[in-house]
């Protein structure tokens, strides 16, 4: 029996951005070692379905694309699978021609068919030489007339190594309008429900999805698959707990499927994700990649680590990051046929064995931020590692036009990547995560943003309590957080149509670099004198009053950078999104305070970090056990 492991597919949208995710009519060439498009034949009236596309008379589309080619180095890498076949059904005469790469891009061709007629053809294709990476794809070559490919899949005579289903946990806060749009995805995908147990869709908002238009037809088409819960705003981390400890119930299901609220899903990716946790040779976690959903071409998550001396996350590649496949597609970029490991994958898509789950406990009590990598990195000291699987992602809400790094989220920040560096670094004494730590505050003390500074004093202090603080916080501590900025002025967003600030001096522009350092920020002993010399500038001398009153400066986002900010005694600064603006007041007694206190809280945990460690470490077990987190469910009903 053939078992499907990828299906050729073209998008459910018509929208143009998406194509070259999907299929590419285009001719390139390179340009100064840069992908050029010589010729763009791009038309979405040729994509006749879901599995269905017309390739007009004459011309050469290309199925070596993201969501069409095949990964061949991951499922060689982590599964058995030494063989796959692939089957092309075509209306008309054709070249079809089969590729091959290898982890450095180098293309090659091995297999060509030429077609004539209504035809199926197959060819049998090894997984034996992909150690260190490669794709297989094929394109096809209409000859004097159109050809209609009717469809293309990608399958094994070989059985999983295991069968059950996946449970979807969809954790949503006030997204009800995109949860309903992934139910209504789903229901539409035959395919992809196949493999669904349950759909978990963990509500903690407090506008509803069960008020939601076209909530009640999605539910009568799903039947008995979705169940929505109802339940305090835990976080993510609680949301995605709740999916876990309910998936645990369900015999038939041997993987919770972790969504995050605001997406759009390609039900393909689902699907796939399934399939090849159910062939891994041993269970792993598999996840999705992130494409941003105002910019849907964009690939902003590839393969995330987890750096052991700062204890910080980041891309494998991020300099290569974000990734723009309207720019520069599969074929033309040679550093995406590279295999490449990761550490975690973020919970905006992550397919989770519950193997792992009953061997390593449920999400930690973290609310939001760092859970997902703390999971990831706790199940693969466990033996199931991560996999981030390219062919399987989903568009999701960047983090372009955000900042939390300065709102409320900068507590969560900074406790829970303290408390995943105490559970998970082997550094001494955390490596250099309490110097970076302390530089944090100090680049924010500088800048004149006071608030996430007393965030971050504040989750140094609850660290420093010990472990008990998360569960018994996690609830409270973010709208404690929350409630905070009202004793900082610099929170407040100006977007008053009638009262339109400006400041003293006008705007600030700096030309950015064309070089690998795009900007121009001190380093070296040019650091270190900056540095020095704005601490203590910033000690000694009261701002004038004249800029207290009135905002000295303006910058726009891109421009208000740590070593710019500090020179000027107050600034009007645009927000991430653009709707309005902040204004940042240097406070001698402020400063002077949180200084002192960022100094003590840091040097406290830097001389207690093996007791804290162990501390830590010992709880973790009831910290995340289903007992503990079905006792935190019933407190909070």
């Amino acid at each position: 029996m053939a078992h499907v492991l990828q299906n050729v597919v073209f998008p459910l949208d018509r929208d143009p951005d998406l194509l070259p995710l999907y299929a590419d009519p285009e001719t390139w060439s390179v340009i100064e070692n840069e992908p050029v498009r010589v010729s763009n034949r791009a038309h979405l009236g040729n994509i006749l379905g879901r599995h269905r596309a017309r390739i007009v008379a004459g011309r050469r589309v290309s199925l070596g694309t993201y969501f069409n080619a095949f990964p061949a180095s991951y499922w060689q890498h982590w599964t058995s699978i030494r063989q796959v076949q692939l089957t092309v059904r075509t209306s008309g005469s054709a070249t079809i021609l089969v590729y091959r790469s290898n982890g450095s891009g180098v293309r090659q061709r091995v297999a060509t068919s030429e077609v004539t007629g209504e035809s199926s053809t197959t060819f049998d294709l090894e997984l034996t030489q992909y150690s260190d990476g490669g794709w297989l794809w094929f394109d096809v070559v209409a000859d004097e007339s159109n050809v209609i490919l009717e469809g293309a899949e990608w399958t094994t005579e070989q059985e999983p190594a295991r069968t059950g289903k996946a449970s979807l946990g969809i954790t949503t806060y006030n997204k009800p309008d995109y949860c309903v749009e992934t139910l209504q995805a789903l229901a539409a995908s035959p395919d992809a429900l196949e493999f669904v147990d349950r759909i978990f869709l963990v509500d903690q908002g407090t506008q509803l999805v069960a008020d939601q238009d076209g909530l009640t037809e999605v539910a009568a088409e799903l039947g008995e698959t979705l169940q929505v819960i109802r339940q305090a705003n835990l976080g993510g981390s609680g949301g995605f707990a709740r999916a876990m400890h309910e998936t645990l119930q369900r015999p038939e299901s041997d993987f919770v499927q972790l969504l995050d609220d605001d997406v759009r899903i390609e039900p393909e990716s689902l699907r796939r994700s399934v399939v090849f946790g159910r062939y891994a040779t041993n269970p792993v976690l598999v996840g999705g990649h992130m494409f941003d959903l105002l910019d849907r071409p964009k690939l902003h998550g590839w393969a995330e680590v987890v750096d052991e001396a700062p204890f910080m996350w980041r891309n494998l590649y991020q300099e290569e990051m974000p990734h723009d496949f309207g720019a520069s597609n599969l074929r033309q970029s040679p550093l995406l046929h590279m295999r490449m490991d990761s550490a975690y994958n973020g919970w905006w898509m992550c397919l989770i064995p519950l193997d792992a789950i009953r061997k390593v406990g449920l999400s930690l009590p973290a609310f939001i931020k760092w859970d997902d990598a703390e999971f990831c990195l706790r199940a693969g000291e466990a033996g199931f590692p991560t996999v981030s699987m390219p062919g399987v992602a989903l568009w999701h809400v960047s983090w372009l036009n955000k900042d939390d790094s300065i709102d409320w989220q900068a507590y969560f920040h900074a406790r829970n990547r303290i408390v995943a560096g105490l559970l998970h670094s082997n550094a001494p004494k955390g490596g250099h995560l309490i110097r970076h730590s302390r530089r944090v505050d100090l680049k924010h003390l500088m800048m004149m943003q006071y608030y996430p500074v007393a965030l971050r004093a504040r989750a140094l202090r609850d660290v420093l309590s010990g472990p008990d603080h998360m569960r018994r916080t996690l609830a409270t501590a973010m709208p404690a957080a929350r409630a905070l900025s009202s004793e900082y002025p610099e929170t407040v967003i100006h977007k008053d149509p009638t009262a339109v600030l400006h400041s003293r001096r006008g705007r600030q522009v700096f030309q950015r670099q064309r070089s690998r350092h795009e900007y121009d920020s001190p380093s070296g002993l040019a650091l270190r004198k900056f540095t020095l010399t704005t601490l203590i500038a910033h000690w000694l001398h009261k701002p004038n009053p004249a800029n207290v009153a009135q905002p000295e400066v303006e910058f726009g986002k891109d421009d208000a950078h740590w070593w710019r900010l500090p020179v000027f005694d107050s600034a009007l600064v645009s927000t991430a999104d653009g709707s309005g603006k902040n204004i940042y007041t240097r406070d001698r007694a402020k400063y002077r305070r949180m200084l002192r206190e960022s100094v003590r809280l840091h040097a406290e945990l830097q001389r207690r970090w093996p007791e804290l460690q162990k501390q830590y470490r010992d709880a973790l077990p009831g910290l995340v056990s289903p007992e503990s987190w079905e006792q935190i469910f019933e407190e909070q009903a």
